[in-house]
């Protein structure tokens, strides 16, 4: 094949694999979206109150109960819909806590004295050697099930790593000419910090931060299908797929509902993470 042949080839792929990064992210948008409609309209509205037993035990799905009714007679759709606020809520609260945390210790280190950054370092790897579920478990606990305990739980989990990738961000960042001369022109590390280091590390923090909302999502989950979770009345998923674990075979939608959602809300999550990913890569949106 020529020369000519493959720049016609390469540049022939260029739009298709635009396309299908486009396509990933409206993907990862619409089923993010569905969650984020459903949250927001339990807010001001809900089929039934979350407490209501009116509907018979494990009945199937009908014109009143869209996803029928669990095995106390409550309404699956409203738990479903309060799920979904739970969900977005932990994972927001928790990325929020761990980005503060993790960017605060993050700059910490790269700015620090060898011999700090060094026991920064060691210390955020002994931290990432636990998996993120192990430490919330431990950390709720101690502390007590509640959603603010598990959101503040995750947060903290997650911090060490969203730590470690500003450490290495803001050292690459410092390391380039244009700090140098910043520093030469009498900018502050302030400055630097937000002039410089924040713009340029964010693209790639965000992306992981995205990344990181679908782990809490997940975590979440586990905490409260393992009881450490959000406690009754809260309708966690994690909790609706443990409650469903009994009945499965004589009500599988029980178990279906929330696993399907749980798997929305993270696919879709780490769809949104791809196409950040893609539009902050110079290289990927020219289709190298």
């Amino acid at each position: 094949m020529s020369a000519v042949d493959a720049q016609t080839a390469l540049a022939g792929r260029r739009p298709v694999q635009r396309r299908a990064r486009s396509a990933t992210l409206t993907v990862g948008l619409v089923l993010v979206g569905v969650i984020a409609v459903l949250a927001a309209v339990s807010l001001v509205w809900l089929p039934f109150a979350p407490t209501d037993t009116s509907g018979g035990r494990l009945e199937g799905p009908s014109g009143a109960h869209w996803l029928g009714t669990d095995k106390l007679g409550r309404d699956l759709m409203t738990q479903l819909m309060i799920g979904a606020r739970i969900a977005l809520a932990t994972g927001a609260g928790a990325v929020a806590v761990g980005a503060v945390i993790g960017i605060a210790v993050g700059l910490a280190a790269a700015f620090a004295s060898a011999w700090l950054d060094d026991t920064i370092s060691a210390a955020l790897d002994v931290v990432i050697a636990f998996p993120v579920l192990l430490l919330a478990m431990l950390i709720v606990a101690a502390q007590g099930a509640s959603l603010g305990t598990a959101i503040i739980a995750i947060g903290l989990a997650m911090s060490a790593i969203v730590a470690r990738l500003t450490r290495i961000l803001t050292k690459r960042v410092l390391s380039e000419q244009y700090v140098v001369a910043a520093r030469t022109a009498g900018t502050s590390w302030a400055g630097v910090i937000g002039q410089h280091v924040l713009p340029n590390i964010w693209p790639t923090l965000s992306v992981n931060l995205a990344l990181q909302f679908g782990i809490a999502v997940l975590a979440e989950a586990s905490l409260s299908y393992l009881g450490l979770g959000a406690p009754p009345p809260n309708a966690s998923w994690g909790r609706l797929l443990q409650e469903a674990q009994a009945t499965v075979t004589t009500a599988p939608i029980g178990a279906i509902a929330p696993g399907v959602a749980v798997v929305m809300l993270v696919v879709g999550v780490n769809f949104i993470a791809d196409g950040l990913r893609d539009l902050g890569d110079p290289t990927r949106r020219r289709g190298a």
